[in-house]
């Protein structure tokens, strides 16, 4: 699978999962579910034509339903499910409330054709197919979702229909309407026709998961539901650690000395933050930041590195190893007094930025306007390469990941950008290195959060002064930003005497899947205002040029063996798990469940 095809399946793949839906709160269920009770008791007394039963008797049957739904849910919420960290009350409610939902639809059916045709037959075969219905309904939610035993679980199904059906023997006595018999064969027929026809298809369905990944697809399913509505990492995080594979990743770092000790660093990981949300390593640039600027007590940023969703680490576990390894191995016991000013050159779409550092080379790189994303790791090898040809004993390469604007032609870009990035490099290197200044800031808008794209990092700014050049390095705790916002905030800064420097951002994946958007996420920018995103902006790089002060810098490159990522194909075997499911599922439920609707329909016409 090719970086430019696993960066557009795992995108489809986050579509799926922030295609789930978020509930109305509490109170607001329990109202609709008090309307549509009463209103279903109303109804279904509308046809009957019988002096007992007029409109109190329709709200009282209402409320019973709406009483025995409750008692229901009350006890599967604190008794039969109550390990079950997806199954709060409020979904219990919600769940039961659909129920309602769908069997009303059955009993204004019934009620509509009881009235014309002038007999309660049809409400009361009407009304039974509603409980099938709902019982399938229930069953396919509960088998799916709850990772509870099978007792649990048919139960958690069953208890609603089932008590819900009650005053039904009682309604066809009053009427004068034979229920006894026929209720009872119907149910006894119905209960485990609708469980063989779920397990026909929970069965299918975790066979899918089987076949590619050898784990039941259902196992995946619940694990991302965990995640999604409770924030619970760990089931998908020990899927992820199963399968994923050990490989050996890379981290640079460029520090800065000041008169008084470290200024800021700025450490580049080899390591993808993703896949989303909490889950594996998607809020590792922040958790880099946090724990390096306990340490150190300076101004830390974390820019996005040359990798992509395959370097995704796969647990927390994995986290806390990269952060050990940087907290413990980093060396500045060498310092470089001198730097070259800040070159760029521009090939065709490629934009390449080049600033030599003692012995080491920075590098940016974007295709901005055009969409920069998860640039691949052979380009770090070709310009190390060309470096130490040139003299030089290191890179640090940053994937400056600032612009998305429709599809991104990585082969077309890697070319580009390897042209040019060569040439700043030969170019950088026609200048003399001389002394230079330094000044960092950092501010965090409160303005913005995770829903709008903004990470807990908040913007770091880098000021680095060669000679009369003031070059600003700005990087954003976000995953990625609208096409032509960077040229607006470049040009933004001119007007504070920065004549140089580039946008970069963390790509850090913690606002991903956690609003409901096609991509599942906002780039910066996207729902920001603009300008207040520039004020901050700013207003760090003011505060970063005032505390400019004569610095030394020293790099090093930190290489981590046997760090458990994800992996290309075990990420690919997921994703097509996740994508194959949906379309089975799909096919399977039309199928099946149409089946099952046309057997029961025949056989409560026979009874």
């Amino acid at each position: 699978m090719s970086e430019n095809s696993l960066k557009r399946d795992t995108d489809r793949t986050v579509r799926h999962y922030s295609s789930l839906f978020t509930l109305p709160s509490i109170n607001t269920v329990l109202f609709l579910h008090v309307i549509i009770d009463l209103l279903s008791g109303i109804i279904a007394f509308l046809p009957l034509n019988h002096p007992f039963f007029g409109l109190p008797s329709g709200l009282l049957f209402g409320f019973t339903f709406l009483s025995l739904t409750l008692l229901t849910d009350l006890l599967i919420r604190h008794y039969l499910l109550r390990n079950d960290p997806i199954f709060s009350l409020r979904r219990c409610f919600f769940i039961s409330f659909f129920s309602s939902l769908l069997w009303l639809a059955f009993i204004i059916l019934g009620a509509f054709l009881s009235s014309l045709l002038g007999s309660p037959y049809f409400w009361f075969k009407l009304f039974l197919l509603g409980f099938c219905g709902v019982l399938i309904l229930r069953l396919v939610i509960f088998s799916t979702v709850s990772s509870a035993s099978f007792k649990a679980v048919g139960l958690s199904a069953l208890l609603q229909p089932i008590l819900c059906c009650l005053p039904l023997s009682f309604i066809g006595k009053v009427v004068g309407y034979r229920l006894d018999v026929h209720f009872l064969l119907f149910i006894l027929f119905a209960i485990p026709f609708s469980i063989l026809s779920v397990f026909i298809f929970v069965v299918s369905i975790n066979n899918k998961g089987r076949k590619i990944l050898g784990i039941p697809t259902l196992s995946l399913f619940r694990a991302f539901l965990a995640n999604w509505m409770e924030d619970l990492n760990a089931p998908l995080e020990k899927i992820l650690e199963k399968f994923g594979c050990e490989k050996d990743v890379k981290i640079s770092i460029l520090a800065f000395n000041g008169n008084n000790g470290l200024r800021t660093v700025v450490v580049v990981p080899s390591i993808h933050p993703g896949p989303f949300k909490n889950v594996g390593s998607s809020i590792l640039p922040y958790m880099i930041q946090t724990a390096l600027e306990d340490k150190l007590r300076c101004i830390i940023s974390v820019p996005h590195g040359l990798c992509g969703h395959e370097l995704d680490l796969a647990s927390q576990h994995q986290n806390q190893k990269v952060l050990n390894c940087v907290l413990n191995s980093m060396d500045f016991s060498t310092f470089n007094p001198e730097a070259t000013p800040f070159v760029q050159t521009r090939i065709n779409e490629a934009n390449a930025s080049c600033q030599i550092f003692g012995k080491c080379a920075l590098f940016t790189l974007t295709v901005a306007p055009k969409t920069t994303v998860d640039l691949p790791a052979k380009l770090g090898s070709i310009l190390l390469y060309e470096a130490e040809k040139r003299g030089l004993s290191s890179v640090i390469i940053i994937d400056a990941h600032n612009s998305i604007n429709g599809p991104f032609d990585v082969e077309k870009a890697v070319n580009s950008l390897t042209k040019a990035a060569v040439m700043a490099l030969e170019k950088a290197l026609l200048h003399n290195p001389s002394p230079f200044k330094v000044g960092a800031a950092k501010t965090v808008p409160k303005e913005f959060s995770v829903k709008e794209g903004l990470g807990p990092g908040g913007i770091c700014v880098l000021i680095v002064k060669v000679g009369n050049q003031k070059t600003a390095y700005i990087t954003i705790d976000g995953n990625n930003m609208v096409s032509g916002l960077r040229e607006r905030i470049l040009l933004n800064l001119q007007e504070l005497s920065i004549s140089s420097g580039e946008i970069l951002t963390t790509d850090t994946h913690i606002v991903s899947s956690v609003v409901l958007t096609e991509r599942g996420y906002h780039p910066i920018g996207a729902v920001m205002d603009h300008q207040t995103l520039i004020d901050y902006i700013r207003k760090a790089t003011i505060n970063a040029s005032n505390n400019l002060e004569i610095a030394e810098s020293s790099c090093s490159t930190l290489s981590i063996s046997g760090v458990k990522t994800i992996g290309e194909k075990q990420l690919g075997d997921l994703i097509l798990i996740i994508d194959e499911t949906v379309k089975l599922s799909k096919r399977l439920a039309l199928s099946i469940f149409s089946a099952a609707g046309v057997i029961l329909t025949l056989i409560l016409v026979l009874l």
